[in-house]
């Protein structure tokens, strides 16, 4: 098993270093396939973990957490969380608080309740192109849930936590790249579930009909006015917005270029002095001709939680916002102002959250200030 593991790790290396996505595990066979668009948590932790040694090493915290518990072949088997004797099972089959490991205990570490994983950022109502990885190609039925309302990301998924009925339900839908890797993927259209508001989990469900082996997913999401955008993660999934439009779809911890001429990113992010118990740093995540990217992290900077938060700054001359994810925000002439939204204004001592957006104009270096609440 070593012996392959490093042939795996000097695969991916390899292929990385030529621009490629495809993943190299040293248990490929038994693997098959999971969400990726909105990706699952194994999904979008592998992806947080890439880097050009080739090794699968996660930056988020949940994510690290989930493999300290799990083992990192979780994530080079991030398509594998199946159970071989589901039989088209739900409730009563896999366990309340098992549901995103399907009940495998080498998936374990992804049932975790956190509010920190990867999150993919959606508009609720709309219709969106979902993908599926087709690691290895199947035919069956694809069911997608979502979180009621009630639901909390303090405390593991229950069956009693999701809404009654899957919101969508496709049966051998078309594929597009080559099975077996990581461009391979299942699509097909569906319309998110209306009337829902912040953070939530779609829950995943594909059931084989040509034997008993299913496949169980959680993807974490925001209903905040996204198209697809993924926040949490370093690295950039595979097209993740199938419409990108100039402004790029995966926030990170480091710059991307996307978009036609792009050009540096500004200077390194300013941290002004706390103010109010919190403090606010910003950074241009991208630029490109005519707009750019920014990401504004808040911080708790005193030793009690505090309920909510609202930053302000001023735009630069010419710069207007298209939009704004994980934020409400208002302008004021070339001032405006961001505040939390319901699921990330309670900030213990110390815990941080980020918004982000994209606009037109220029980035420059703004000074953001920070009040709590």
């Amino acid at each position: 098993m070593k012996t392959l593991r490093r042939v795996a790790v000097i695969a991916a290396a390899s292929a990385l270093a030529a621009g490629l996505l495809t993943v190299v595990t040293p248990n490929a066979a038994s693997a098959h396939g999971a969400a990726m668009m909105p990706g699952s948590r194994t999904y979008l932790c592998w992806v947080d973990g890439l880097d050009q040694t080739g090794q699968i090493i996660p930056t988020n915290q949940a994510c690290s957490a989930a493999v300290n518990q799990s083992g990192a072949n979780s994530l080079y088997n991030w398509f594998s969380v199946l159970r071989s004797d589901g039989a088209g099972r739900t409730s009563g089959f896999i366990p309340d608080g098992q549901l995103c490991s399907g009940g495998s205990s080498g998936f374990s570490g992804y049932n975790l309740a956190r509010n920190d994983w990867p999150l993919t950022h959606l508009t609720a109502g709309a219709s969106m192109e979902f993908k599926y990885s087709n690691w290895a190609h199947h035919p069956g039925t694809f069911y997608f849930w979502v979180t009621k309302d009630s639901w909390s990301p303090n405390r593991p998924l229950a069956w009693s936590d999701l809404e009654a009925t899957p919101f969508l339900t496709v049966t051998n839908p078309p594929q597009r790249g080559s099975v077996g890797s990581n461009d391979g993927h299942y699509y097909f259209s569906g319309r998110l579930p209306s009337n829902k508001t912040g953070q939530h989990i779609i829950y995943s469900h594909w059931v084989r009909s040509d034997s008993q082996e299913n496949f169980y997913g959680c993807s974490d999401v925001v209903f905040d006015g996204g198209n697809g955008q993924v926040t949490g993660i370093r690295g950039n999934p595979a097209n993740p917005n199938p419409t990108p439009t100039p402004a790029p779809t995966t926030p990170g911890p480091n710059p991307t270029t996307p978009g036609p001429n792009p050009t540096t990113p500004g200077p390194n992010p300013t941290t002004p002095a706390p103010s109010g118990g919190c403090s606010a740093t910003y950074r241009t995540v991208s630029s490109w001709s005519g707009g750019f990217q920014g990401e504004v992290t808040v911080r708790n900077t005193s030793t009690a939680s505090i309920g909510g938060w609202s930053t302000n700054w001023n735009l630069g001359s010419g710069v207007t916002i298209n939009s704004v994810w994980s934020g409400t925000h208002t302008t004021s002439g070339s001032s405006i102002t961001v505040r939390n939204v319901a699921w990330n204004g309670n900030l213990g001592p110390n815990a941080s959250t980020t918004f982000g957006f994209t606009a037109n104009g220029s980035s420059g270096t703004p000074s953001v200030s920070c009040s709590a609440s």
